[in-house]
């Protein structure tokens, strides 16, 4: 009886309760994520791709919460995991196979499965890595990306009139493309280490400024390009790395060896010619 006292007390240590800030946005992210999933059933998908970018900066919040509060806790990290598997995993995968996938049939829900497991591989993946690697940078395309580039693309096609490119095989393409981007190894720029609160330079609030001008005038054609350019960053900032790699390691063989020479400084690296 002593031995169940003691390990009941010890239980009730090691779990004290949790934060209720942080996991409430948290939860409220979920449910626009699982509001995403009813809204696509219905054929809604315009309003299951703001669903999802509601859910995107939510899920931005609760980490900012729960660090400025002080309340983090690995609960609180499988939670948003747990919520962002179906906000940006499930939810545009159900989306994109019902507005644009069904005439593809094995090919178009193989398409938008792959998406929803190379997305869990890719949160699996971020968990175990956590203080392992440098946090000015993503290793693989965040899942989050991913989903905003799906609903930025039915957002995008909305603008042009077209509600449901069925048999759209650049849709197609683009969720294999993406869940490709996902579990890959290639750098994409976290902005974690942006400081909003210290100087900088006038200019870059006036950039910002002019972005949030352009972006408001056409949300719909403006946000889908800055995701295609964000999605296109990683791969081509890789190849520039490696061939910026490939020339200095070029420069460097093309560079002649120094000569040998004696110490009246006559050259003793070759065969010389009278």
């Amino acid at each position: 009886m002593s031995f169940r006292r003691r390990r009941k007390k010890k239980d009730r240590r090691r779990f004290r309760g949790v934060y209720l800030l942080p996991n409430l946005i948290t939860t409220m992210s979920l449910f626009a994520g699982f509001y995403a999933i009813v809204a696509s059933m219905d054929g809604r998908f315009y309003a299951a791709a703001w669903a999802i970018l509601i859910s995107l900066i939510l899920d931005g919040l609760d980490g900012r919460v729960a660090r400025m509060t002080k309340s983090t806790s690995g609960f609180g990290v499988q939670y948003d995991s747990l919520a962002d598997l179906v906000a940006f995993g499930v939810a545009p995968g159900i989306m994109a196979y019902l507005w644009a996938l069904k005439d593809f049939k094995q090919f178009g829900w193989a398409a938008a499965f792959l998406f929803v497991v190379c997305g869990a591989l890719r949160l699996a993946r971020f968990n175990v890595q956590q203080g392992s690697f440098d946090p000015r940078y993503f290793n693989g395309l965040p899942i989050p990306a991913a989903a905003m580039m799906v609903a930025s693309s039915v957002a995008f096609y909305h603008e042009l009139g077209i509600m449901a490119p069925q048999g759209s095989k650049f849709i197609l393409g683009m969720m294999y493309v993406l869940s490709f981007l996902m579990v890959s190894n290639i750098k994409y720029i976290s902005f974690k280490k942006v400081e909003l609160f210290r100087r900088h330079p006038f200019h870059t609030l006036v950039g910002l400024v002019l972005i949030f001008v352009v972006v408001a005038t056409a949300p719909n054609i403006m946000g889908f390009l800055l995701m295609a350019a964000y999605v296109a960053s990683g791969p081509i900032s890789t190849v520039v790395y490696y061939r910026r790699q490939a020339m200095t390691a070029k420069e460097e063989g093309e560079t002649p060896p120094a000569k040998l020479t004696n110490s009246q400084g006559l050259d003793l690296g070759g065969r010389g010619e009278a």
